[in-house]
């Protein structure tokens, strides 16, 4: 985990990166828990590093984000938790 925020430093003990830029390493998965407002502009840094899938949590939606993710050829979910996600896949194993 890589912690992104454009207003923090550190967090959970972790450097935190102001942009996905920033991020010094190749990026699978963009686990966003921002506001919807902010997805779009996640989408576009997510497909510009060459990210290959966008997540958005519990009530994040955005379609011009759905737009820009699938157009950058990114995998994308929204409005689902991740951890719900993989616990359900882990029962039907």
């Amino acid at each position: 985990m890589i912690p992104i925020n454009p207003y923090a430093d550190e967090l959970f003990g972790e450097k935190v990166y102001r942009t996905l830029a920033d991020v010094p390493e190749p990026i699978d998965l963009v686990d966003v828990f921002r506001p919807s407002r902010d997805a779009a502009e996640i989408a576009r840094q997510a497909v510009a590093v060459g990210a290959k899938a966008l997540w958005l949590q519990l009530d994040i939606r955005s379609d011009e984000a759905r737009l820009i993710a699938l157009d950058g050829g990114l995998d994308y979910v929204e409005d689902e938790c991740t951890a719900v996600v993989g616990a359900l896949y882990q029962i039907t194993k």
